[in-house]
C-alpha cells in the first residue's frame, strides 16, 4: 500500500463486527488491519456516529460492546465534520450525483487528503476528484481485484 491515507465508510466498519457474512467480515478485518498497522486509516465523526446507530439497530450488538467500539474508533484519526464539510457535500452531491450522506463521506475523505475511500456505496474504481472509491468486497472472479494494486 502506498503511504496515502485510506478513508473508511461506515459499511466497512459494520462488516468488521457482522458475523452473518464471514467472507465480508474477514475482508473488512484484513483491509482495516493493514491500514491501521500502516497508519493510513482515517474516519470521520459522521462514520463513527453512523456506526454507533447501525451497530445498535441493524447488527443488534450489545450496547456495552457498541459503546466500547465507538470509543475505540474515536481514538483513531478522525475528521471532525464542520459546516464547511456540509457545504462541500452539497457541491459533491451535485457534481457526482450521489446521496448527500455519500457526498459528506467524500468531503471527509477530501479533508483527510485520502487517496482511497473504502466503501460499498460508490462505484468501484471511480475517481471522485482526488479520491478513488474501492469496494473491498468485490469477488475476484468478476475480473476485479478486491483492492487496487497500490492498496495491496
Amino acid at each position: 500500500m502506498s503511504a496515502g491515507k485510506r478513508f473508511f465508510d461506515t459499511n466497512v466498519l459494520l462488516y468488521l463486527h457482522d458475523d452473518r457474512d464471514p467472507r465480508k467480515q474477514q475482508l473488512a478485518q484484513q483491509v482495516f488491519g493493514k491500514c491501521l498497522d500502516e497508519g493510513t486509516l482515517v474516519l470521520s465523526t459522521q462514520v463513527v456516529q453512523e456506526f454507533y446507530v447501525a451497530a445498535s439497530r441493524k447488527l443488534k450488538l450489545p450496547r456495552a460492546l457498541v459503546h466500547a467500539l465507538t470509543l475505540d474508533y474515536l481514538c483513531l484519526p478522525v475528521i471532525h465534520i464542520e459546516p464547511r464539510h456540509i457545504r462541500r457535500a452539497l457541491e459533491n452531491e451535485a457534481a457526482y450525483r450521489v446521496s448527500f450522506w455519500d457526498a459528506l463521506i467524500l468531503a471527509g475523505a477530501e479533508e483527510a487528503k485520502a487517496e482511497v475511500l473504502f466503501t460499498e456505496d460508490l462505484n468501484h474504481g471511480q475517481q471522485y476528484g482526488a479520491i478513488r472509491a474501492e469496494n473491498p468486497f468485490l469477488e475476484p472472479s468478476r475480473g476485479e481485484g478486491r483492492l487496487s494494486r497500490d492498496a495491496q
